[in-house]
C-alpha cells in the first residue's frame, strides 16, 4: 500500500466523499480540502452558477487548476468532485501524488443521498437515477482505473468508512 501522505477521496456524487474526508483528516491529523468548496471560494460563486455561466467545460477547467494546485500540498485529505476523474490530467496527478480512495454507493443510495440537494447541476432533471446511472457508466471505470482503495459507502456512517480507510492505510 503506497501511503504518500495524501490521501485522496473519489467517487460519484452521494457516497459521502466530504463528510468521510473531514473525519478521515481528524483521525489522520492531516488538513482537509474539498475541491468543489476550495473552487467556490477561489471563485466566490456557486458551482450551479460556474455551470450555468461558464458550462460544465468552464468548470471542469477550474476543477482541473484546483486540482493540480490541492495534490501538490503534502498531508491532506481531499474529496474530489463526482466528474473530476474525467479528465486525464486529473487522474494523473491524483494517483501519483497520494492514495486514492474510491467511495462507492449503489444506484439507489446515490439518489436517496442526492435527492433534497438543490446545487448538483447535472442531477436537476426529470430523471436523476436516470442520469446517475448514465454518469457512472461512464465514470465508475475511472474511479476503478486509479483507485489504491476500493471502500463501499452503502448504509454506513463517516465514522465507520473512516476508520476502515484508517486501518488500511496503517498497517
Amino acid at each position: 500500500m503506497k501511503f504518500l501522505g495524501n490521501v485522496f477521496l473519489v467517487g460519484p456524487m452521494g457516497v459521502g466523499k466530504t463528510t468521510i474526508g473531514k473525519v478521515l483528516a481528524e483521525q489522520l491529523d492531516l488538513q482537509f480540502f474539498d475541491s468543489d468548496r476550495e473552487i467556490e471560494t477561489a471563485t466566490g460563486a456557486d458551482i450551479p452558477w460556474i455551470f450555468d455561466v461558464e458550462g460544465e467545460s468552464g468548470f471542469r477547467s477550474r476543477e482541473s487548476r484546483m486540482i493540480d494546485q490541492l495534490s501538490g500540498k503534502s498531508n491532506i485529505v481531499m474529496a474530489t468532485g463526482g466528474g473530476a476523474v474525467l479528465a486525464e490530467e486529473n487522474r494523473k496527478h491524483l494517483s501519483e501524488r497520494g492514495t486514492v480512495v474510491y467511495l462507492q454507493a449503489s444506484i439507489a443510495q446515490q439518489v436517496e443521498r442526492t435527492s433534497r440537494d438543490k446545487n448538483r447541476p447535472l442531477l436537476q432533471t426529470d430523471d436523476p437515477e436516470k442520469k446517475i446511472r448514465e454518469l457512472m457508466e461512464v465514470r465508475e471505470p475511472l474511479y476503478k482505473e486509479i483507485a489504491d482503495i476500493v471502500i463501499d459507502t452503502n448504509r454506513r456512517n463517516a465514522r465507520s468508512v473512516s476508520q476502515e480507510i484508517n486501518k488500511i492505510l496503517q498497517p
